[in-house]
């Protein structure tokens, strides 16, 4: 939706986050360029693609420290809407920052480029060092694989080989076809490795806005399809294009158990495949704690 201040977006976002703390949820994921809402609060620059990629951009700093509260005041880790971050060259990067209730704070961009960001001008990021990172939690360690990230298995392989067992996938597709790409892959992803995938997908119609004017998809928690986890690998799944949260909750300890236990062990028999390589150099570690 369009409002008018960033202070408005704030209280939305107070409402959402302190709905979700309220329920018990310990760990929070909004989707992918949910950021470009901030533009609505910037007048005519709202309209112009290059305008509200900028003007999304200058809000950043401001709702960073918005979330970051939010985070400490509920305890709980709140994965921020993903938007344009410029680089010291001007360019933007797709960013995702995870904020941890210690008031540490982890970032990671997104590494594959979809056709429509290349049209806009949107690089391929790096956060420094490597391009992928483990946070360590007092959840469980979690890795980001923003929206198209999602679709290359390797990028996945590397963080859960460092350890990562949730992957939070935030995605922004404005077709039904888009939305069920990601969805497969976040199935995909869960299978292949042993571990929970989170898909996070902005909702909604936004004429006002050249960035995100549509968009389509449902919330989905995956794992496995095994015995005792899942028997369809989706633990909770809401309704299409419908703006709620979706809950599941999670027993990582049973989750590693099957990875070694389960009815096929496809994250021990990875190695096996033809042309298979450790990946895991490639990621870094952080902690949140």
């Amino acid at each position: 939706e369009r409002l008018a201040t960033l202070a408005e977006y704030k209280a939305k976002l107070a409402r959402w986050v302190g709905d979700a703390a309220a329920k018990g949820a310990e760990l929070l994921v909004f989707p992918e360029y949910g950021a470009m809402e901030y533009a609505g609060a910037a007048g005519d620059d709202a309209t112009s693609l290059a305008a509200s990629l900028g003007a999304a951009a200058d809000a950043m700093a401001e709702m960073e420290t918005a979330h970051a509260d939010l985070a400490r005041t509920h305890g709980v880790h709140i994965l921020g809407a993903s938007g344009p971050c410029r680089r010291n060259d001007g360019s933007f990067v797709n960013r995702a920052k995870l904020y941890a209730p210690s008031g540490h704070i982890g970032v990671q961009d997104k590494l594959m480029m979809t056709p429509f960001e290349r049209d806009w001008g949107i690089t391929g990021g790096s956060t420094g060092g490597r391009d992928l990172t483990v946070f360590e939690t007092a959840l469980g360690n979690i890795g980001i694989a923003i929206c198209y990230d999602s679709e290359f298995p390797l990028l996945v392989r590397a963080l859960c080989e460092a350890g990562a067992d949730i992957i939070l996938i935030p995605s922004c597709t404005e077709f039904i076809s888009g939305f069920n790409r990601v969805r497969t892959a976040a199935l995909a992803r869960a299978l292949e490795n042993g571990c929970v995938t989170v898909q996070s997908p902005t909702i909604g119609v936004a004429p006002w806005s050249p960035a995100v004017d549509k968009n389509s998809g449902a919330a989905g928690i995956f794992a496995p399809s095994e015995r005792g986890l899942s028997d369809t690998g989706v633990l909770a799944e809401g309704a299409l294009n419908q703006p709620q949260w979706v809950h599941a909750t999670v027993d990582l300890a049973h989750l590693r158990h099957v990875r070694t236990t389960g009815e096929m062990r496809n994250t021990l028999d990875w190695a096996d495949q033809p042309g298979a390589a450790p990946l895991s150099a490639h990621v870094t570690h952080k902690s949140l704690t």
